[in-house]
């Protein structure tokens, strides 16, 4: 091996030493919380956008009016233009309301024009964003609150159980959550001494006063990537919670390679901030991190070789418990490098896509790449 792989075997290794000891434990999978009772029960106004959902909208909102909340609560659902009868779908409920969403303004991202208009027609303290594919454990809601008022936080977010069932999912959906823990690790996000800041979009309990504090969804009404744009603005002025969930659980399927491929090119590169510089560091990062150390360890030889199997021996550890959390065999750890190169390629793809001019697609309809990126 000559001396620009003997570097780039050593390189591999400190990253993976640093990542694994000294970058927020995200590999742990962790925090997750138990179902609580809260101490105190403030009025609560759930609110899911939806478009295009009556597969699953029944059966997410029966889930959400059959919760456990010792105080009041209320859902409304933001029907976003659907053509499928989204809202005959949901059926029709005392404390269920139904709204016709208007038409999206130019500028903003569908899921946001919806939530700010279940915002203007509720008022409670305290608000649950929903997506209109999570279904929901009947003591969900209590145990959101719970966490909410102690420790005080402004926000508690987790991120849902999402579907593990076919082939494709089972090889790369827990990879999608362990990058998402990478990239954003969760106690670093709970830490309020930390800039880190995240959340995921399928459950998100705000404080309504922190979210008018922080200019409400008004702030990042052209964000794609909007759970995390509104976890900065809504972090900036306290702290906020973000974890693992196991009383919610997302029923939108990914059947097919192709499904994943475009779930991951709709925002990759948004996420990038439509950056050349930042798709070529992210390449270069990802070769290092994931592809690197199988070279090392398959093909180098003395320390360099040691140096990779030592790197490849992390990343397969650190995979673990992410993959335990889905069910999944540990064997499948052994295949995270080459999981990788797959959201590498998806993340090019992403970027061409905008170069091109395709910009986004998302339930049939268009984003203008330019109106509607990240904050």
């Amino acid at each position: 091996m000559n001396l620009t792989g003997e570097i780039l075997a050593l390189l591999s290794l400190a990253i993976w030493l640093y990542l694994f000891f000294f970058h927020g434990w995200f590999w742990r999978s962790q925090p997750e919380l138990s179902p609580a009772t809260p101490s105190a029960a403030p009025v609560v106004d759930i609110i899911v956008p939806a478009r295009n959902e009556a597969v699953t909208i029944q059966a997410v909102i029966a889930s959400l009016l059959a919760q456990d909340y010792p105080g009041t609560f209320s859902v409304t659902l933001v029907d976003d233009n659907s053509s499928d009868g989204t809202a005959h779908a949901a059926g029709a409920a005392r404390n269920l309301s139904v709204i016709s969403g208007r038409p999206k303004p130019s500028g903003w991202s569908g899921k946001l024009w919806a939530l700010r208009q279940g915002i203007e027609e509720t008022s409670a303290p305290v608000v649950l964003f929903t997506d209109g594919d999570v279904v929901h454990d009947s003591r969900h809601l209590s145990t959101l609150v719970a966490r909410l008022l102690n420790p005080a936080c402004n926000m508690v977010s987790e991120m849902v159980r999402l579907s593990c069932t076919s082939a494709p999912e089972r090889l790369l959906v827990p990879a999608y959550v362990y990058f998402f823990q990478l990239l954003y690790p969760f106690g670093r996000v709970n830490d309020p001494r930390s800039s880190v800041a995240a959340a995921a979009g399928g459950t998100v309990l705000v404080r309504r006063n922190a979210l008018e504090k922080a200019g409400g969804i008004d702030a990042i009404k052209s964000a794609l990537i909007d759970d995390v744009a509104l976890a900065k603005i809504i972090k900036a002025s306290g702290p906020i919670y973000l974890g693992h969930s196991g009383l919610a659980t997302s029923l939108r399927a990914y059947s097919s390679v192709s499904d994943i491929w475009e779930m991951i090119t709709r925002t990759a590169f948004t996420q990038l901030r439509h950056s050349a510089a930042l798709l070529l560091l992210t390449v270069v990062g990802l070769s290092l991190v994931f592809l690197s150390p199988l070279w090392a360890a398959l093909f180098a030889h003395g320390w360099s070789r040691a140096a990779g199997v030592a790197s490849y021996a992390l990343l397969t550890i650190g995979y673990m418990p992410t993959l335990q959390r889905y069910r999944q065999s540990r064997a499948l750890a052994l295949a995270l490098p080459l999981i990788a190169l797959f959201y590498m390629g998806a993340t090019i793809a992403s970027a061409i896509n905008y170069w091109s001019g395709r910009g986004t697609v998302w339930k049939n309809r268009d984003y203008d790449a330019n109106s509607c990126a990240g904050p």
